[in-house]
């Protein structure tokens, strides 16, 4: 009696245990089988809970080899196994990431080096401790992660042993269940399959991952010999802009949504009105159409290669061949035909040997400028300052040879906050006098508290970028000025959701209608906006298009 007095109490307290244990070792499973990596980009119709009315194949699979193991190793087997779905739910869960921010998923042998970017981008934003933080935060969670994997399939495989015969039943009715569901295609709302693969396709996607990249480098690497100006005379390319001198200005996530979503596009299209009713009345004319960009949300440099050197540029295996080659790039080409080719990078702060490939004389960075102002969130200084800046240091300089600028914006850089106002010209100084505006302004983290208040800002900052671009040309232009100016990518998803292209709209301005005529053949349509209909060309494709209607073969015939 005494005994069943000391220890009955306990005896359902430790069912209990056990049973919550079970059930929470489950769910953990169960959840990294089946919620998939493109949760924030579903069907139309679905939700997040949708999604979990599916059966995982691989759980089934998974259960039947457990319960076939030997009793010899089992432990290290079913550990291993835990692991790999920890590390694989990892990866998931920065796949989930990638599609948010910059709609495709991580390339697990490729991205890990955008790691030094996104930390570098959190310390602009939040501050060096607070990212030492998250950092540290991220670490540890996914160490958890992986050890919870670990601890709950072998409490899973504790539980079958014990039942083995109903472990059997149920996955049998459960097999028998999604062979039906898989054979006749049964869908959620949206064609979501109730009968699922989703691990699977994960871990057959981050195998696959190194030989797809290495059969990819093989294919570029063949990519890069193919150039029709490799060894064109300079004195035979661009020879109908020898007298003039271009800007081509970047607008960072300057997408086609910009100028044609009505939810926030009433800011932009304002700002393209007013810059054409002022260049119309300096006598500027201008065509517009659209490149489809080979990245979205984020990864500028991939755009800007692109449309530099006339090769597709989606990742950096790409990336890093392309500036290791001897590709000529547009930037380049200009150098070579007499221009003085300078790069305005605002946003480079660190050592940039790359800048070397694109064939600049000289590349002013974010130390270059005498900017004595406060930073605004990722962007170092205001858009508007850097066009003076440029006026100051090589556009207005007395009897300068003719330039080629290549000038990169970041004012429009996530997160969009705070946005700077446009000034009178004289008035920047050393950008001093932004100080207050950054103090008066709404804080970023109150600003992403709101999807609608997000889409606003990021409307301004792409206004406020046109604004600084376009000011500048009505400033400081002349009759032999020719403007190109373009977004690298679209903003990310946050922004334009989940089904956007890849389109951006790009505009060449110039006062010699003659310039304009060289492009005739390709369907651009008149003014600042492109047209809906205005034809849609791939990125890598300006290079050889611009080369040919600026040189000699787009003479009049």
């Amino acid at each position: 009696m005494a005994y069943e007095e000391n220890v009955s109490p306990t005896k359902p307290y430790r069912r209990v245990l056990r049973h919550v244990s079970t059930g929470f070792a489950a769910v953990l499973v169960f959840l990294a089988l089946i919620v998939p990596d493109q949760i924030t980009r579903l069907p139309p119709g679905n939700s997040p809970w949708t999604a979990l009315l599916r059966i995982p194949v691989e759980a089934l699979i998974a259960g039947a080899i457990l319960l076939l193991l030997p009793k010899k190793g089992r432990r290290g087997i079913v550990i291993g196994l835990g692991v790999t779905l920890g590390l694989l739910t990892v990866i998931k869960m920065i796949d989930v990431a990638f599609y948010a921010v910059l709609a495709r998923r991580f390339d697990p042998v490729l991205d890990w080096i955008l790691a030094d970017d996104g930390f570098n981008f959190l310390v602009d934003s939040i501050g060096k401790a607070a990212t030492i933080g998250v950092s540290v935060g991220l670490v540890l969670f996914s160490v958890l992660l992986v050890a919870g994997m670990a601890w709950a399939v072998l409490r899973l495989d504790t539980v079958m042993r014990g039942h083995r015969i109903g472990a059997w039943r149920g996955i049998g009715t459960a097999g028998v269940a999604w062979g039906v569901l898989a054979v006749l295609g049964v869908q959620l709302i949206g064609g979501l399959p109730v009968a699922s693969h989703a691990a699977a396709d994960l871990a057959g996607h981050t195998v696959m991952a190194l030989p797809q990249n290495l059969a990819d480098r093989k294919k570029f690497a063949a990519e890069v010999q193919v150039d029709n100006y490799r060894d064109r005379d300079p004195d035979q390319m661009l020879t109908a802009l020898r007298d003039k001198d271009v800007i081509i200005g970047f607008i960072e996530s300057y997408g086609r949504n910009a100028i044609e979503d009505p939810a926030y596009n009433g800011a932009v299209l304002a700002s393209l009105q007013a810059n054409t009713e002022k260049l119309t009345a300096a006598g500027y004319v201008s065509r517009s159409g659209f490149l489809s960009s080979p990245t979205a949300g984020g990864g500028s440099w991939l755009a800007h290669s692109t449309f530099l050197s006339g090769l597709w540029i989606d990742n950096e295996q790409r990336y890093r061949s392309l500036v290791s080659s001897d590709r000529l790039t547009l930037t380049r080409a200009f150098a070579n035909s007499g221009h003085r080719s300078v790069g305005i990078q605002p946003g480079i702060v660190f050592a940039w040997p790359e800048g070397a490939f694109y064939g600049y004389d000289q590349i002013y960075d974010s130390h270059s400028f005498g900017y004595n102002g406060p930073s605004f969130s990722w962007s170092p200084m205001p858009d508007q300052f850097v066009m003076s800046a440029f006026q100051q240091l090589e556009y207005g300089k007395p009897g300068r040879d003719r330039l080629l600028a290549e000038i990169t914006l970041t004012s429009s850089h996530t997160p969009w906050s705070p946005v700077p106002s446009m000034l009178d010209w004289d008035a920047l100084g050393d950008g001093s006098v932004y100080g207050p505006v950054v103090a008066q302004s709404e804080s970023t983290a109150n600003v992403w508290k709101h999807d609608e208040k997000i889409r606003t800002e990021y409307a301004r900052s792409i206004a406020y970028s046109i604004d600084s671009l376009l000011g500048h040309l009505a400033e400081y232009g002349n009759d032999d000025t020719v403007l190109v100016f373009l977004g690298d990518h679209q903003p990310a998803s946050v922004v334009v959701g989940t089904e956007a292209t890849r389109d951006v709209p790009i505009t060449i301005i110039a006062k010699d209608p003659k310039t304009l005529d060289r492009i005739d053949s390709w369907g651009w349509t008149d003014g600042l906006k492109p047209d809906p209909a205005a034809p849609i060309s791939r990125m890598d494709t300006f290079r050889d298009k611009f080369l040919a209607a600026f040189g000699p073969e787009g003479d009049p015939h």
